[in-house]
């Protein structure tokens, strides 16, 4: 689902990325850690398109990224904190951005909404949320056109105990669903009940840190 050949990435003469090569399979939840800094970030902005590599290609569902499109088909993404219009509610926020790609209805929109254990016809503004529901509607956001990729950074920001389960049970499902998932966090303990296997981020190249399957 998405190919890495020996990315490079280069910020002002630092490596920040020094030659991954990798695959991420379907049906498969791949978990991503490492310290703040150590260039995870930077990894998922270049397969989204969102960073040009140094060197080297990205590839996603079979388009190189940078050459047969811009940005990674099929791909829902949460990296860093969600954007939303804060005066505005829920429900409006993805109509606004289903308006945008023309790729969900009304129904989808509740289906999402409820999905993450929000309420689809709450009148509530997103600027009076709390960091934990800004992160269910991000996560909403994220599935809402249905994407064959997921890539979350620091998913489980701000959530409860019951919202961490209640992501837990999400991706099991979009995993079931024959998605390619990667997590991402500084911190392992947030992601090893999903990932069916892990990566340590250090010195710019990826370890294999454990396995489940």
């Amino acid at each position: 689902m998405i190919q890495i050949q020996n990315l490079v990435k280069i910020y002002r003469k630092q490596v920040v990325l020094n030659g991954i090569t990798i695959e991420f399979q379907d049906g498969m939840i791949t978990g991503l850690i490492g310290p703040n800094g150590c260039g995870k970030t930077t990894l998922l902005r270049c397969i989204c398109g969102f960073a040009k590599p140094t060197e080297g290609s990205v590839t996603v569902m079979g388009k190189r990224i940078g050459k047969d499109c811009d940005f990674a088909p099929s791909t829902g993404v949460i990296i860093e904190s969600p954007g939303f219009y804060p005066h505005e509610s829920a429900r409006k926020n993805l109509e606004i951005l289903a308006g945008a790609s023309g790729k969900a209805d009304q129904d989808r929109i509740s289906e999402v909404i409820r999905c993450v254990g929000l309420d689809p016809d709450s009148p509530k503004k997103v600027g009076q949320y709390s960091l934990g529901m800004k992160q269910r509607l991000g996560i909403a956001q994220a599935i809402l056109e249905n994407p064959k990729v997921l890539i979350l950074d620091e998913p489980f920001n701000g959530l409860d105990y019951q919202g961490i389960e209640d992501m837990h049970q999400l991706l099991q499902t979009r995993k079931k669903e024959r998605n390619c998932i990667l997590l991402v966090s500084h911190s392992r303990q947030d992601i090893e009940k999903s990932s069916d296997v892990i990566y340590e981020m250090r010195d710019g190249r990826l370890f294999q840190a454990a396995a489940r399957i």
